[in-house]
C-alpha cells in the first residue's frame, strides 16, 4: 500500500545514468516484479479470510461453534468440523498450489541473467538485481530486461530492430534508434562508463506509443520520444548488439503497468448461493422460532407432568428458558436445510468436470501435442452463461501468415485451379502445386497451384513482368543474406513480405538497397534501378509509390494501394481493364483476402525534374510543410496506368469461422480487441464472417478529442434508433434506469450493425462522461472491433461490459499483451500459441486453437450449467423434504429437539441460452424446489402418521412406535428422491443406474446392520432398537403405507412435467424427441452450410504499415556500409550464363494453347 501510494505522487522521474547512489535517493522500484498472492506468512490468514467470505463456510462455522455447547446440541460436533476443515483444507491446497506457480515463473523471469556495466566492465546481473540508471548491454534475440534509453546499436546511426509480440500482439518488426549524441559511444565500454547524462522523463504510466523527456548531457539537453524508448517485453531482432539505459523497472514499467491484478473469481452461482444461504438462514430461524414458541407453551402447559420423570432440577424447570435452548437445538438439527456436504458435492461435480475438459479427446490438438486444460475447477457452470467474448485476433483468430493467394494481371485472373473442363474447382491435396525448383533462390515455403503463371512468365508477357517488377521495387522491405548465403527479408509488415516473395518465386528477387539504389535480379539478370522518391504510405493517402528509373533512362512511377483511392487516380483509358479488375476484387473480397490495386505511370524527364524541385522547396518550408507535401503527392500520382491487383490471404485458424458462426447462433456477443491497424482488424472481421456486407452500417469511431467521440457515438445512435433517442438531452439519467431502458431499445432494434473503434478514441470513450454511450451504441451492435488498444485498455472494456452490463465475460488470447483483460474476464481462456505462455499461465482454461472455443462453451459450458444447476435443485429439494419432516415431528413431540448429446449441443447452438439468461437455477427456482420440499415432508410425515394412528400389525402386535415410525418415514423418503431423481435424469448410462439403485440397496443394508444383533452387541448404547427394521419391513401394511407416500409424493410432478413438455416444450425436449425418432430411423446427418458473406464490392485493403519507413529507407539510416558496386548502377549485368528462366523452359512443354482463350485486355 505504501508503495502505492508513493508511486501516486510521482510527477516525473529523474534518472542519472552509471550513479546508482545518486537514484537511490528517489526510492526507485528495482527490477523484481511480483504476480503472486500469497507469501510464507500471508498464506493462512489471507486465505481463510477468503474462504469465510463464502457466507457457507461462515454458517457453518457458526453451527461448529453451538455445537459445542452441550446443554443445547444433540449432535456431535465432529460431524461438522471434520467436513468443514475438508473442504477449507481442499481450497487451500489448491490455492497454495497455484501460487506455487506464480512464484516459480516469477522466480524463473527474476534469475534471468543480463550484462550489466559496472566498474568499467560487463558483469553478469540477476535481472532482479538490475536498477534504474544501470547501462546494459542486449545481444541478438535478447529479450529486453527493463524499459531502457537506447543509447547505441550495432547498426549504422544507432538503429536497431524489435519485436513487441509480447507488447501489442505484431510481430512485424518495428525500428527504434538512438540519438546522434549517444550512438557515438558504441561499444566503448570506457566511454560507456563515463556517460553521465540526466533524463527527466514522465513518471511510471501504461501508455505503450508515448512518451516524453529530456536527455541533458555535455551542458545540452536532448528530447526524447517513443522512438528512443525500448519497452521491456520486446525482443532485439536482426541487432548484433545494443546498449541502453534503465529508466524503469519492475512494476514501473509499462509491461508491468499494463498487467492486471490477479483476482478472486466466483461463479454467479456461488454468489446467488451466499444470498441463498442467508434466506435459508433466516429460514431456519423462523422454524426456530415457532418451535421453541411451541415449547415453551407446551413446558408450561404439559411438560410439568413429565419433569420427575426426567429427573430435572430445579433450574431447568423454566419454560422460557427451555423454549430458549430449543431453539438452538432446532438450529443445529435443522442445520441440514444446507449441511456442508452440498459445497463438498459442488466441488466433486467441478472436480468431474474439470476432468472431462483434460480428457476431451476432440480439444486435443496433435499438431503441437496440447491437450486441453481446465486450470481452476471453481469456474465451470460459468462458462455455460457466457455472453460476450472478447478475443485477440493475431494468433488467436489468426495465424499471423500471409499468403499470396491470387492476383488480377491486365484482366487475367492467376490463382485459380480448373478441371478438365475449364471449371473453378476447390484445391485440394491431389493439386500439384507450381514447381519451383529451378530457381535456386525461390522461397521453398511459398506454394501457388496455378501454373498459367509461370507460363506467362516463360512466354515473355510484358504485362505480368511489369506487375512482377513492381513488387519486387515498390516497398519497404530490407535484405540480407545468413550465414550459410541464402537471402533473408526483414519486413516491416507481413503484407509486403508476401507480395515481396511473391515476385521472387516467380523470377524477379529483390536482391539489395541503397539510399539512391533498388537492385533487383529479374530471371536470373541483376538490374540496379535508380531510386529517385519514395512516395510513403500514410493513413490518409492509403498508397505507396516509389519513382525509379530504369538503365534504359526511362523514368517510372510504380504505386500500390486501396483500391478506392488508386482507381480514383486512374487515366480514362483504363475503363475496360477498371471493370474487369473491379469485378475480381469482388470476387477477392468476398473470399476474405486482403486486396491491393496496383498500377503505374511513365513520367517525363524534364516534368519529373521541375516536380522534384518544388518537392526540395515543400520540404525546405517551416510552415504548411505536410499540406505542400501531400499536394505535390497527389500531382503526380495521377494518369495511373491499371496493372492489376493482388490477393493476400491473412491465414485465419482451422474453424475460426464456423466457431464463430455457431456462437453468434448461441447468442453470444464476439468483440475484437486488438492491437493491430484498423484496416487489418476490419479485413480479419470480414474474413472470419463477424462483418458482412449485408450489414445495415458499419460505424468507424476516430475522433482524437472528447468533443470529437462524443460527437461520432451521438451520430452512429441517431442511425440506430433516432434523433429522440440519441442523448439524454442533459439530462441525468441514473445507471440502472439507463439500463433497463437499454434493454428495452436492444429489442427493437432491426438490422445487422458493426462498431469499429481505434485506442486514441477508446481512451477518450472510456472516460466517465462518454463510456455510457459507448457502451449503449456497441451493445446495440452485432460485431464490435476495438484496434491499436494498449493490454490495460483491453481490461479496461471488459471491465466495463461486466461492471456496467452485469453480464458473464470471456477473454482469450495467446500473448502477454492479453493476460490482462484474461485476469479481468470473469473466465480466461489461453491459447498456447506463437507468443509463448503468459496468456496460458494466466488463464483458467488453455487450448491449443480458437475453434476449440465452441466446444468448451456449447458443451462442457452447458452440460456444467446444467449438470449444477439440476443437482442443486434436486439436493434444495431433497434436503427441505428430509429436514422439514423434523418439523413437523416437533409437534408431536413436545417440540424437542443428461439432456442431449455433445453433437446436438454444437448443432444447435440456441440450446446455450438458458445459460446466459440463468433459468436453470435461480431464485425463482430456489422457491420452487422449496415448494415442492415442503409438500414432499408434509406428504413423508403425515401419510404415515395417519396410517399409523391405532393401527396393528398383521402379527396382533403394535407397530405404531417411535422407531418403526421412523423406518418408515426414512424409507419412504430415500424410495421417493430416488425416484425423483430417475425423473430429472434425461439421459441414462450405466453410472447412474449404479449409483442410483446402488444408493437405494445401500440405504437397505446400513439400514438391516444398525438394527442388527451384532451391532447392538458391539455398541448397546448406540443402537439399541435390534429386529425393529426387520420387523417392520415385513408387514405388508408399511409397503402399502411406502408405495402410497411415493405415488402422492411422486405423481403431482410426472402430471406436470407431462402437461408442460406436451403443451410448451423447450428446444432440449424437442430434440431429444427428435434424437429418439432419429434412433429407429438413423438418417445421415446433413452437414450444416458455411455460412458466407455477400461478395459485394468493398475495399479489402489493410496493409499493416507504419509511416516513416520510406524517409528512413532514403536517408540511408538503415543501412550497413558495402563495398562500393563497380559499375554505375544503371547497367544490366549478366548474372548467370544461363539463367534459370532459360532451363525452366527447357523443361517444360509450350502450353500456350491453354490459356489463349482467355480475355486479355490490351492498353
Amino acid at each position: 500500500m505504501f508503495c502505492s501510494e508513493k508511486k501516486s505522487l510521482e510527477v516525473e522521474r529523474i534518472v542519472k545514468a552509471n550513479d546508482r547512489e545518486y537514484n537511490e535517493k528517489f526510492q526507485y522500484a528495482d527490477n523484481r516484479i511480483h504476480t503472486s498472492k500469497y507469501s510464507i506468512l500471508t498464506f493462512l490468514p489471507i486465505n481463510l479470510f477468503e474462504q469465510f467470505q463464502k457466507v457457507a463456510n461462515a454458517y457453518f462455522l457458526f453451527l461448529l461453534l453451538l455445537q459445542l455447547i452441550p446443554e443445547i446440541s444433540s449432535l456431535t460436533w465432529f460431524t461438522t468440523i471434520v467436513p468443514l476443515v475438508l473442504v477449507i483444507t481442499m481450497t487451500a491446497v489448491k490455492d497454495a498450489t497455484d501460487d506455487y506457480f506464480r512464484h516459480k515463473s516469477d522466480n524463473q523471469v527474476n534469475n534471468r541473467l543480463s550484462e550489466v556495466l559496472l566498474d568499467s566492465k560487463l558483469q553478469n546481473e540477476k535481472w532482479m538485481n538490475v536498477k534504474v540508471g544501470d547501462i546494459i548491454k542486449l545481444e541478438n534475440n535478447q529479450f529486453v530486461a527493463a524499459d531502457l534509453l537506447l543509447l547505441s546499436s550495432s547498426e549504422p546511426h544507432g538503429l536497431c530492430y524489435i519485436e513487441t509480440a509480447e507488447l501489442d500482439g505484431e510481430t512485424n518488426l518495428k525500428v527504434r534508434h538512438a540519438l546522434s549524441v549517444t550512438s557515438e559511444l558504441g561499444a566503448d565500454f570506457s566511454r560507456l562508463a563515463k556517460f553521465d547524462g540526466i533524463v527527466v522523463c514522465e513518471a511510471p504510466n501504461n501508455k505503450l506509443d508515448k512518451f516524453t523527456g529530456v536527455l541533458s548531457w555535455k551542458d545540452s539537453k536532448h528530447s526524447l520520444n517513443n522512438e528512443n524508448i525500448i519497452l521491456r517485453g520486446c525482443i532485439l531482432r536482426n541487432t548484433s548488439w545494443c546498449f541502453g539505459m534503465v529508466i524503469f523497472a519492475g512494476p514501473d514499467t509499462k509491461l508491468m503497468q499494463n498487467s492486471g491484478k490477479t483476482k478472486f473469481k466466483r461463479t454467479s452461482i456461488d454468489r446467488l448461493m451466499n444470498t441463498l444461504v442467508l434466506w435459508i438462514f433466516g429460514f431456519l430461524v423462523c422454524l426456530g422460532i415457532i418451535l421453541a414458541i411451541g415449547n415453551s407453551i407446551w413446558e408450561n402447559q404439559v411438560g410439568d407432568q413429565f419433569r420427575t420423570f426426567l429427573f430435572w432440577n430445579e433450574g431447568k424447570k423454566n419454560s422460557l428458558f427451555s423454549g430458549f435452548l430449543t431453539f438452538w437445538s432446532y438450529i443445529i438439527i435443522l442445520n441440514t436445510v444446507v449441511p456442508i456436504s452440498l459445497y463438498v458435492s459442488m466441488e466433486v461435480i467441478r472436480l468431474g468436470h474439470s476432468y472431462f475438459i483434460n480428457w476431451d479427446r476432440k480439444m486435443y490438438y496433435s499438431g503441437k501435442s496440447t491437450p486441453a486444460e481446465a486450470r481452476t475447477t471453481t469456474l465451470n457452470e460459468e462458462l455455460g452463461q457466457i455472453e460476450y467474448v472478447f478475443s485477440d485476433k493475431t494468433g488467436t483468430l489468426t495465424q499471423n501468415i500471409m499468403t499470396f493467394k491470387k492476383c488480377s494481371i491486365n484482366g487475367k485472373i492467376y490463382g485459380e485451379v480448373r478441371d478438365d473442363m475449364g471449371q473453378k474447382t476447390d484445391i485440394t491435396k491431389k493439386n500439384e502445386p507450381v514447381d519451383f525448383s529451378v530457381n535456386p533462390q525461390a522461397d521453398r515455403t511459398f506454394q501457388f497451384f496455378d501454373h498459367r503463371l509461370m507460363e506467362s512468365v516463360k512466354l515473355g508477357d510484358s504485362k505480368v513482368y511489369e506487375f512482377l517488377r513492381l513488387l519486387a521495387l515498390c516497398h519497404t522491405v530490407m535484405s540480407e543474406e545468413n550465414s550459410a548465403g541464402q537471402l533473408i527479408y526483414q519486413v516491416q509488415s507481413p503484407d509486403e513480405g508476401a507480395l515481396v516473395t511473391a515476385a521472387r518465386n516467380f523470377g524477379f528477387i529483390f536482391k539489395s538497397r541503397t539510399p539512391e539504389t533498388i537492385t533487383v535480379e529479374e530471371l536470373g539478370t541483376l538490374v540496379t534501378y535508380q531510386l529517385l522518391a519514395f512516395l510513403d504510405f500514410n493513413n490518409i493517402r492509403k498508397r505507396m509509390s516509389v519513382i525509379v528509373r530504369n538503365p534504359e533512362g526511362q523514368i517510372k512511377l510504380y504505386s500500390k494501394g486501396a483500391d478506392t483511392i488508386l482507381f480514383e487516380k486512374l487515366h480514362p483509358s483504363n475503363e475496360d481493364l477498371l471493370t474487369l479488375t473491379t469485378d475480381h476484387l469482388s470476387e477477392f473480397a468476398g473470399e476474405g483476402l486482403r486486396t491491393l490495386a496496383i498500377a503505374y505511370r511513365d513520367l517525363d524527364d524534364k516534368y519529373f525534374k521541375e516536380w522534384h524541385q518544388m518537392l526540395e522547396d515543400a520540404n525546405a518550408l517551416m510552415d504548411e510543410r505536410d499540406e505542400r507535401i501531400a499536394g505535390l503527392y497527389e500531382e503526380i500520382e495521377r494518369d495511373l496506368m491499371l496493372l492489376g491487383a493482388t490477393a493476400v490471404e491473412d491465414k485465419l485458424q482451422e474453424g475460426v469461422i464456423e466457431t464463430i458462426t455457431s456462437l453468434s447462433l448461441a447468442n453470444i456477443k464476439i468483440w475484437v480487441l486488438t492491437g493491430d491497424k484498423q484496416e487489418t482488424a476490419i479485413n480479419i472481421g470480414y474474413a472470419c464472417n463477424m462483418l458482412t456486407d449485408d450489414m445495415n452500417d458499419v460505424f468507424i469511431i476516430a475522433g482524437n478529442t472528447a468533443v470529437e467521440v462524443r460527437e461520432e457515438l451521438r451520430k452512429a445512435k441517431e442511425n440506430l434508433f433516432g434523433q429522440n433517442r440519441s442523448s439524454s438531452n442533459g439530462h441525468v439519467v441514473f445507471e440502472k434506469q439507463q439500463l433497463e431502458l437499454d434493454s428495452v431499445v436492444e429489442e427493437t432494434i432491426t438490422g445487422d450493425y458493426a462498431l469499429v473503434i481505434n485506442g486514441h478514441s477508446l481512451a477518450h470513450a472510456l472516460e466517465s462522461d462518454v463510456k455510457n454511450d459507448l457502451l449503449e451504441l456497441a451493445c446495440m451492435c452485432k460485431t464490435v472491433v476495438c484496434c491499436r488498444v494498449t493490454p490495460l485498455q483491453k481490461a479496461q472494456v471488459v471491465e466495463l461490459v461486466k461492471n456496467c452490463r452485469n453480464a458473464v465475460t470471456l477473454a482469450i488470447g495467446d500473448g502477454a499483451n492479453d493476460v490482462s483483460m484474461i485476469k479481468s474476464a470473469h473466465i480466461g481462456v489461453g491459447i498456447s500459441g506463437q507468443e509463448g505462455l503468459q496468456a496460458v499461465l494466466a488463464s483458467d482454461y488453455s487450448f491449443a486453437q480458437f475453434r476449440y472455443l465452441q466446444r468448451l462453451l456449447l458443451v462442457h459450458g452447458r452440460w456444467s450449467y446444467f449438470r449444477m444447476c439440476k443437482f442443486l435443485c434436486y439436493f434444495f429439494y431433497k434436503n427441505f423434504a428430509f429436514t422439514l419432516v423434523h418439523f413437523w415431528f416437533g409437534f408431536f413431540c413436545g417440540f424437542s429437539a443428461q439432456d442431449v448429446s455433445d453433437q446436438s449441443s454444437m448443432d444447435y447452438p440456441q440450446l446455450y441460452e438458458p445459460g446466459q439468461l440463468n433459468l436453470l437455477f435461480n431464485k425463482r427456482k430456489f422457491f420452487i424446489c422449496m415448494a415442492h420440499g415442503i409438500y414432499t415432508s408434509l406428504a413423508l410425515f403425515f401419510i404415515p402418521y395417519g396410517a399409523f394412528h391405532n393401527v396393528a400389525g398383521e402379527d396382533g402386535q403394535h407397530i405404531a412406535d417411535y422407531q418403526s415410525f421412523a423406518v418408515t418415514m426414512a424409507t419412504s423418503l430415500v424410495i421417493v428422491v430416488s425416484v425423483q431423481i430417475a425423473l430429472d435424469t434425461s439421459y441414462w448410462t450405466v453410472i447412474n443406474h449404479v449409483f442410483i439403485w446402488g444408493s437405494v440397496a445401500t440405504y437397505f443394508s446400513i439400514l438391516f446392520t444398525m438394527h442388527s444383533n451384532g451391532i447392538f452387541g458391539m455398541f448397546p448404547n448406540q443402537f439399541p432398537f435390534v429386529g425393529n427394521a426387520r420387523h417392520s419391513l415385513t408387514q405388508k401394511c408399511i409397503w402399502l403405507v411406502i408405495l402410497l407416500t411415493t405415488v402422492a409424493s411422486v405423481v403431482p410432478v410426472v402430471v406436470l412435467r407431462f402437461l408442460k413438455m406436451d403443451l410448451c416444450p423447450t428446444l432440449s425436449d424437442r430434440i431429444r424427441q427428435r434424437q429418439k425418432a432419429q434412433k429407429k430411423a438413423r438418417p445421415l446427418r446433413s452437414r450444416r452450410p458455411q455460412t458466407r458473406r455477400s461478395s459485394s464490392r468493398r475495399s479489402g485493403y489493410a496493409f499493416a504499415h507504419q509511416e516513416g519507413y520510406g524517409e528512413l529507407i532514403t536517408s540511408g539510416k538503415n543501412m550497413r556500409a558495402k563495398n562500393p558496386p563497380l559499375t554505375s548502377g544503371l547497367e544490366k549485368t549478366l548474372y548467370n550464363s544461363t539463367s534459370w528462366i532459360e532451363n525452366f523452359c527447357k523443361k517444360t512443354t509450350d502450353t500456350v494453347s491453354s490459356f489463349s482463350q482467355d480475355k486479355t485486355v490490351k492498353l
